[in-house]
């Protein structure tokens, strides 16, 4: 047998264990899927929340330092962990503890949109009974009479039609919790308080509605009135395993003029350029490295959805059209910069830039290396 005849035979023979181990590998995430589900059942009765911080960080440094000591990444482990727990997570989910069960009716104004349709799964799951009302619902009467016995209304709508709408609930029991789930705030929050003299809240689940549910998803909570009486709904999201984050309406919507309105307006500009300029796309993924095709991929995402409910959000207040005004004078600043040559100007801006960044730009260096890994193993957005 030649020494190459050897070495296919026994790099079968190896790749056979290989496919053996992959297998069981299969196996015992089938048999820790089952363990989970039992889990989840325990915690649904107990009415304990899915995801408990401390009992992930705990498994994950415990795994880690049994992977150390046979000689294998505690980085490969974690990663590994992460999404197998992950997974697990939301095989638990299929039911949870009511938390007031004496609620009569939770009405979902927009439940059959994206994301009403999250929130409506979550109640149904939580053995709340939940109503709909659609446009059309307003007409017939149905709105009228199920608004009238309601125990707790959620509004989601689009922005545009948040506040109009907003202005009909005047038929809600005076104990009815009004809340609306809108990514602006102070608007919402002052039509709720004039219309409703009970409870109210404003609140933005920090996430889309391609999220399976709230697991380790944060929501934002804006106080309105009557704290003490919509208690219960911030608890039934904690269980859903949300985390909270107490806000005032005012620092809320300043914080979504950065997080959203600059970045959305500057990524239809990126968009509108691109279209102008007219290069193959296919060609740009194919010389983007990871983190490049990333961010072409956050540019794309953007054109794939509404171009209204995104017209809303930039439109809707007046007062975040200085911010953009700034923006494009600074750049304007910058393109100078080259213009003129002024490379030390450039890169003591830079600096100053990275000063203000301090510890956190070392913090995105060091997360975004796990992203672009896991880009690049899935070929993301490239033919595979």
């Amino acid at each position: 047998m030649t020494d190459s005849s050897q070495h296919l035979k026994e790099l079968e023979k190896l790749r056979k264990g290989i496919d053996e181990l992959d297998s069981q590998l299969v196996d015992l995430l089938a048999k820790r899927n089952q363990i989970t589900t039992q889990v989840g059942q325990i915690k649904a009765e107990a009415g304990m929340p899915v995801y408990v911080p401390e009992r992930e960080k705990a498994l994950i440094a415990s795994r880690r330092q049994q992977a150390d000591a046979l000689g294998v990444s505690p980085d490969l482990t974690e990663d590994l962990l992460r999404r197998v727990m992950r997974e697990s997570y939301h095989t638990q989910n299929n039911k949870y503890r009511c938390v007031k069960p004496e609620i009569d009716n939770v009405v979902v104004i927009g439940g059959a949109g994206a994301l009403g349709r999250v929130f409506v799964s979550l109640f149904e799951r939580s053995n709340y009974n939940v109503s709909v009302v659609e446009r059309d619902d307003w007409e017939n009467g149905y709105a009228e009479s199920v608004l009238q016995t309601a125990s707790l209304v959620i509004v989601s709508v689009p922005i545009n039609l948040t506040e109009s709408v907003i202005a009909k609930l005047t038929m809600l029991p005076e104990n009815c919790v009004l809340a609306d789930i809108t990514s602006i705030k102070a608007k919402p929050l002052e039509a709720m308080l004039a219309v409703h003299n009970g409870p109210v809240v404003g609140l933005h689940p920090m996430f889309g509605p391609d999220a399976p549910g709230m697991i380790k998803q944060v929501v934002v909570v804006c106080e309105g009135r009557g704290s003490e009486k919509y208690a219960w709904l911030i608890e039934q999201m904690r269980i859903w395993g949300a985390t909270i984050h107490d806000s005032s309406a005012k620092e809320h919507d300043e914080a979504m003029a950065y997080i959203q309105v600059m970045r959305h307006f500057n990524t239809f500009v990126y968009g509108q350029h691109l279209k102008g300029e007219n290069p193959d796309l296919e060609s740009l993924t194919m010389f983007s490295s990871p983190i490049y095709r990333l961010e072409l991929a956050m540019v794309g995402r953007l054109f794939a959805q509404s171009p209204q409910l995104y017209a809303d959000i930039i439109f809707n207040n007046p007062d975040n059209f200085a911010l953009l005004r700034r923006f494009y004078e600074r750049f304007g600043l910058a393109l100078s910069l080259l213009e003129s040559g002024d490379k030390k100007g450039f890169v003591e801006q830079f600096m100053k830039v990275g000063g203000w960044f301090g510890d956190y730009a070392k913090k995105c260096l060091v997360d975004s290396k796990q992203l672009l890994l896991k880009a690049d193993d899935g070929q993301l957005l490239r033919d595979k």
